[in-house]
């Protein structure tokens, strides 16, 4: 791995030009004291003074295969010599073949891929296109939930970022998702959670009336909003209902995807084919802007003889598309989905279990892969969250000072409201996890001293 030399004079530069003139997303820009970064490599990236930070965020859930791998650093460079951009309406070679190679590996007949440059188009146009096969116009979805930033992504969305955004769109519904530890449904196990849940869906397309339904998405493994697994049934009892009412069923797989589960795709754990299947992040790691839509065959021929009224100037954008070809073929050579389960089985599961035994601030340890969550606590009998809903100020300073103390320690941290993410790279090794675990063992302590 590359060492890191200082050059303060440098990083102080960055940083003045960036506060001079970078609009920051999600904050208030007088607030916020952005870490000017020098470079990056596998799971580690570092600043301008030399401090090294271990990546336990995987910047937005997105570095599945590190920072800088060569493989796809040495694709992007072969590629830009080779042919920069062109339009979407070309064949080109790139882009055919991170089609080709995602849709290898999606589930069923999801067979088509229409290119975007995110997640957030992605879903954008997976709602578009369930509306105009299915001839409906609502949208269902659950409250915890992230879909994307953009107009309709942002009010499927269920967390509070939606507050402020919502335009007005119409016909999105949210429902309650399951989530057996903080159940809705006064469920006593995951079984009846899930029996609860649908029914709950059910009724709540009952109410809005099922055939003005065009879709329900859903994030396979819900993400920002805490790493929710679904139980075991629920996602096939979604399936079920959709086919009775004629509903497109939408899996945002944006965060799961591409080995984040330990496998190529969560709907692989439980064997789901959904009728559209949205991508981003880990399809190319997040190296150039990429998402996309894969499509079932039934919707596909919608527009076998129909224009699709949707399109990007960047929509399969050759470097992208390129960089997506070599993080696919490098995951395959490399083994690193079945890495990113193993890593999960044999070290992160057990290990954050092992940290629960010891500190009284964790509620609960959920996940698969390298896709994990401490739900944390202020009494674990009344599970009491550890900072309230949406906390901000000095109501999130336990969750403010564990992040702070992460980051002393060479840590970088994924904290939402009040849990802790942990979510490396797929291809982290053991001796990196087990240290971002050793880490975590010792901050915790600031989160016990809130417990009851």
């Amino acid at each position: 791995m590359s060492t890191p030399s200082a050059d303060s004079v440098a990083g102080q530069a960055v940083k003045a030009a960036d506060r001079a003139h970078v609009f920051h997303s999600w904050s208030a820009q007088a607030l916020i004291d952005p870490l000017a970064v020098a470079g990056a490599e596998g799971s580690y990236f570092w600043d301008y003074d030399g401090n090294r930070y271990l990546d336990f965020s995987s910047q937005l859930v997105n570095t599945n295969i590190g920072h800088q791998h060569p493989k796809v650093v040495a694709a992007i460079q072969a590629k830009a010599a080779q042919l920069c951009t062109i339009a979407p309406g070309f064949a080109e070679e790139s882009r055919s073949e991170a089609a080709r190679l995602i849709a290898e590996r999606t589930p069923g007949d999801l067979d088509k891929i229409f290119f975007t440059n995110g997640g957030a188009e992605a879903n954008e146009n997976a709602i578009r296109m369930a509306r105009l096969h299915t001839g409906r116009h609502k949208v269902l979805s659950t409250y915890r939930s992230y879909h994307g930033a953009t107009a309709n992504a942002i009010t499927l969305t269920g967390d509070p970022r939606r507050w402020a955004n919502e335009t007005g769109v119409s016909g999105i519904v949210h429902f309650w998702g399951p989530y057996a530890y903080r159940s809705n449904f006064h469920a006593e196990n995951e079984a009846q959670e899930c029996e609860r849940a649908l029914a709950h869906l059910e009724q709540t397309l009952a109410f809005e009336g099922p055939g003005t339904v065009a879709a329900i998405i859903l994030e396979t493994v819900v993400g920002t909003a805490g790493i929710l697994v679904p139980p075991a049934g629920y996602l096939a009892g979604v399936r079920e209902i959709c086919d009775k009412y004629g509903i497109v069923f939408i899996l945002d797989e944006v965060m799961a995807g591409f080995g984040r589960t330990g496998a190529w795709f969560a709907a692989d754990h439980w064997g789901i084919t959904p009728d559209l299947l949205t991508f981003a992040k880990g399809v190319n790691s997040g190296y150039l802007p990429l998402g996309g839509v894969a499509i079932s065959g039934a919707i596909a021929e919608t527009f076998a003889q129909k224009a699709f009224p949707g399109g990007l100037t960047y929509s399969g954008h050759p470097l992208a598309c390129a960089s997506a070809v070599a993080t696919i073929k490098t995951m395959a050579e490399e083994g690193i989905v079945e890495h990113a389960k193993h890593i999960g089985e044999t070290v992160l599961g057990p290990g954050l279990r092992e940290l629960a035994e010891r500190h009284p601030s964790i509620g609960e340890v959920r996940g698969l892969g390298v896709f994990w969550a401490l739900d944390l606590v202020k009494n674990r009998e009344t599970r009491e969250p550890l900072v309230p809903y949406n906390a901000a100020g000095a109501d999130n300073a336990p969750m403010a000072q564990l992040a702070a103390a992460c980051k002393q320690r060479g840590l970088w941290p994924f904290v939402n409201m009040n849990r802790f993410h942990v979510v490396p790279p797929c291809n982290i090794s053991e001796e990196d996890a087990k240290t971002g675990l050793a880490v975590l063992d010792e901050v915790l302590t600031l989160t016990d001293a809130h417990t009851a």
